[in-house]
């Protein structure tokens, strides 16, 4: 199993929104990176993610499954983009910001402190395993 971060801003697609889809799940649609898409591509059905609340909230609230591996993203006119398909898992009994991320030093080389912007990213699982720590899971 692999391990994932996803974000998106609330305001746009939050965590209740996505606990309220319930089983079947959503497709993560609109990723228009190419390095997010790559990843988005490694996903398994199976692999968990971290579900970040970007911009507004700036914390990992929740953990997701992937349960559809990638397919072409119908929001993609061009046809160049993919999606897959996430399930709310749980959510962290206390979410873990970003700010508390960043002071962690077991956390410096975590994708999300390199790479800020990039909207779906890898964590390793000595990564997850800490956040899941501190999010009380």
């Amino acid at each position: 199993m692999a391990y994932w971060l996803v974000k998106s801003e609330p305001s746009t697609w939050s965590w209740d929104q996505q606990v309220a889809k319930g089983a079947k799940g959503e497709a993560w649609t609109g990723v228009r990176n190419h390095t997010a898409k790559l990843n988005m591509m490694k996903m398994k059905k199976g692999d968990r993610a971290f579900y970040y609340h970007s911009n507004e909230g700036k914390e990992i609230v929740g953990i997701v499954e992937i349960i559809r591996e990638q397919y072409p993203d119908p929001t993609d006119k061009a046809g160049k983009f993919v999606c897959v398909d996430i399930a709310a898992d749980k959510p962290l009994k206390k979410p873990v910001t970003l700010e508390t991320i960043k002071a962690e030093a077991k956390l410096a080389e975590m994708d999300l402190v390199k790479y800020s912007r990039l909207s779906v990213q890898s964590v390793k699982p000595d990564e997850w395993k800490l956040i899941c720590k501190l999010g009380g899971v």
